[in-house]
C-alpha cells in the first residue's frame, strides 16, 4: 500500500480549521473528498498541523494511503481537478516510506503571523491579514518577543479546550519586522499548543501600543494562566509556512 506526501496550500477563511467536523467544511473534508473522488477509496488524510477555523497554510504537508500505485504526479494534478472548487491546491506529491507520519516525523513548524499596520481600510487582503490602525513600536515587540524564547509552560497562551498532554513547549524562534506598513511576526517550534500563536502575537500587540512591556510578557508567562493573557489575535494573519522533517 503506497503512501504519498502531500504539500499544501489553502485559505482557510471558508474552512472551520483542518480538522474534519460533522456537518462543516473543513480543510481535511475536502481532501478526503478529493480522494474517493479519484480513486473510490475514502481514506484518512493525515496532516501535519491542525490549523484553527480561518488560518492558511502556504506548506501544509499531509500523508495519504492508496491500494493502487500512481505516478507521484498524476496524484497531484488528479487532486487539483476534484479538490475544485475549495481554495485548495496541491502543490507536489510524492511515494515516501510506510515510516513517514506527516504529525509526528515532523521537527519543526513554521509559521508567519501578518499584520497591515495601516489606518487606511484593507482591500486585496481582507481575509488575509490582519489590520492594526494604530502605529506598533516594532522594537519594543521584538524585545518582548524575547522573553518567551525557550522552555516553558505555556498555559497562559494556550487556549482553554487544547488537548495537548503538556503546556510545555519549546519555542525556537519569535522575531518581529517591520516592511513599510506591513509587520510580519516569524515563529517556529517543534509543536504548538492549541492557538498559542494568536494568543502570543495579540500580546506583543499590546506591547506595540505601550499597554505592556517586556517586564509584563514575562509576568504574564510566569502566571501559568490564561486569564492573564492578552487578547487572541485573529486568524486571518496567521500561515503555516511550512513543516520540516
Amino acid at each position: 500500500m503506497p503512501r504519498y506526501k502531500l504539500i499544501i496550500e489553502y485559505d482557510g477563511s471558508p474552512f472551520c480549521g483542518w480538522q474534519y467536523q460533522d456537518n462543516v467544511p473543513t480543510v481535511q473534508s475536502a481532501l478526503e473528498d478529493a480522494v474517493q473522488a479519484m480513486t473510490g477509496e475514502r481514506v484518512r488524510v493525515g496532516g501535519a498541523g491542525r490549523t484553527d477555523a480561518g488560518v492558511h497554510a502556504l506548506g501544509q504537508v499531509a500523508h495519504i494511503d492508496l491500494t493502487k500505485t500512481y505516478r507521484a504526479d498524476r496524484v497531484r494534478d488528479a487532486l487539483n481537478a476534484h479538490v475544485r472548487p475549495n481554495p485548495i491546491a496541491i502543490l507536489s506529491a510524492e511515494i515516501v516510506g510506510d515510516d513517514f507520519d506527516a504529525r509526528f516525523s515532523a521537527i519543526r513548524r513554521h509559521y508567519i503571523y501578518r499584520i497591515a499596520n495601516r489606518r487606511a481600510n484593507l482591500t486585496l487582503d481582507t481575509g488575509r491579514i490582519w489590520r492594526v490602525p494604530k502605529t506598533l513600536d516594532i522594537a519594543a515587540m521584538q524585545d518582548a518577543a524575547q522573553v518567551l524564547i525557550g522552555k516553558h509552560d505555556f498555559t497562559t497562551f494556550r487556549d482553554t479546550e487544547c488537548q495537548a498532554k503538556s503546556p510545555e513547549k519549546t519555542l525556537d524562534v519569535l522575531e518581529v519586522s517591520r516592511d513599510g506598513e506591513n509587520v510580519n511576526i516569524v515563529t517556529n517550534a517543534r509543536s504548538f499548543l492549541h492557538s498559542q500563536v494568536r494568543s502570543m502575537v495579540g500580546s506583543l500587540v499590546w506591547v506595540g501600543h505601550g499597554r505592556w512591556n517586556a517586564a509584563d510578557m514575562r509576568k504574564a508567562l510566569e502566571a501559568k494562566d490564561r486569564a492573564a493573557c492578552g487578547p487572541v489575535a485573529p486568524p486571518d494573519g496567521l500561515y503555516l509556512v511550512r513543516v520540516d522533517y
